[in-house]
């Protein structure tokens, strides 16, 4: 009997058991900046970005996308200003003194993709969302499309993105943008610009 168990198909040669596959990373985290471990949660999300894309040969260019004309939308500038200020990151293009809007969208990307050989573009931007989710700020990977809010058609820009909701979207968005609290803004600015130095690291 013991015999015929052992010559059994499949008993005699067990296969080891395949551990199950890992979960997919999340696509798309969002911090609020009021919680005390906002820095450091999107520091730790940065990071994996970036390491994941240093592995690939992949060249990281921080894209700050917005203007100073509008309250709302200069959350890129402000976060591209400030975060040349603490971090020798040599990649940061979009600031208050030269910022990258509408107009000049399309010749920066192709700027980037003529100096750089493998770039991974992290797109920092502002965005318009539901009331509970002003003051959060989204990291994903993928692109994100600037003006959308504000039906402009430009190109889809980014490897992964950075976005904060400014204020809520759905109505207006002109002038929602034009009427946000720059309060807000430079506090979301500030949590950016520090969550992308930490990611980014100190070594440039």
């Amino acid at each position: 009997m013991l015999d015929n168990i052992l010559s059994f198909p499949g008993i005699s040669k067990l296969s080891p058991v395949k551990p199950p596959p890992a979960p997919e990373p999340p696509r798309e985290l969002k911090f609020n900046i009021n919680q005390p471990n906002a820095i450091y949660d999107l520091a730790m999300a940065v990071r994996d970005l970036v390491q994941n894309a240093k592995a690939d040969g992949r060249e990281i260019i921080v894209l700050c996308i917005g203007t100073d004309r509008s309250t709302g939308d200069s959350l890129g500038p402000l976060t591209g200003s400030k975060l040349k200020t603490i971090n020798l990151f040599p990649h940061i293009y979009g600031t208050l003194d030269d910022p990258v809007h509408a107009t000049n969208l399309d010749t920066m990307l192709k700027f980037i993709n003529a100096t750089f050989t493998q770039p991974f573009v992290i797109a920092v931007d502002a965005c318009l969302g539901k009331l509970e989710n002003v003051g959060c700020v989204t990291v994903g990977r993928g692109s994100v499309k600037p003006g959308a809010a504000v039906n402009k058609d430009l190109p889809a820009v980014g490897n992964a993105y950075i976005t904060g909701i400014v204020n809520v979207g759905g109505f207006m968005e002109h002038l929602v943008l034009q009427s946000t609290r720059l309060n807000l803004v430079m506090k979301m600015a500030d949590t950016i610009a520090h969550g992308l130095s930490f990611g980014l690291g100190r070594t440039y």
